[in-house]
């Protein structure tokens, strides 16, 4: 009878333990998951506002003749602000469940050429150089959520309006490049 009373505070015990250890475990990985997740922000605003800052608009841009269907300038910074949150959770979900795949490399891809194509138009003043890095990152966007949707459907879906958007800003620089 002893040796069973002795087993129950034991019992008890390692239960216990692992459902401690569990708890902790459970909160690391939230932790973790938090602390990825605030790095992706960081690095997709943080270089999308740094990119804006240094390389928006300037006299060259005013000076051009922009189709009828250009928004107005005040409606970019809002647009990317919410585009680029969507890029950088898409990219996060991602990498937390197949951070060396496919869909994980055209992230990095179309993040580089969307960063590249700033100072292409409004820097270089190219802008045949920045329609054809535009196209790219469309192709690559495109692929990224045909690709993406196997590992994770809602970031494949995050990437749908940026797409749209894409879409729209390649009409507006071929327009820009044949009306310039």
């Amino acid at each position: 009878m002893s040796n069973n009373g002795g087993d129950i505070p034991h019992r008890l015990t390692f239960y216990g333990l692992g459902l401690m250890s569990n708890v902790v475990l459970n909160a690391k990985k939230r932790f973790v998951d938090f602390l990825s997740l605030l790095c992706f922000l960081t690095l997709v605003l943080g270089v999308g506002f740094t990119l804006g800052f240094l390389t928006g608009p300037d006299a060259w841009y005013a000076n051009l003749v922009k189709p009828s269907f250009n928004p107005p300038n005040v409606v970019f910074p809002l647009v990317w602000t919410i585009l680029y949150t969507m890029i950088a959770v898409a990219g996060w979900r991602i990498w937390r469940v197949a951070c060396k795949s496919i869909p994980m490399g055209l992230w990095a891809m179309q993040m580089g050429l969307n960063w590249l194509w700033s100072p292409a138009f409004f820097v270089a003043h190219q802008p045949e150089m920045a329609m054809i890095i535009i196209i790219l990152m469309l192709m690559t966007i495109l692929l990224f959520i045909i690709r993406a949707k196997k590992y994770d459907k809602i970031a494949s879906v995050l990437f749908i309006p940026y797409a749209v958007w894409v879409g729209v800003a390649s009409s507006l620089n071929i327009a820009i490049y044949w009306l310039n």
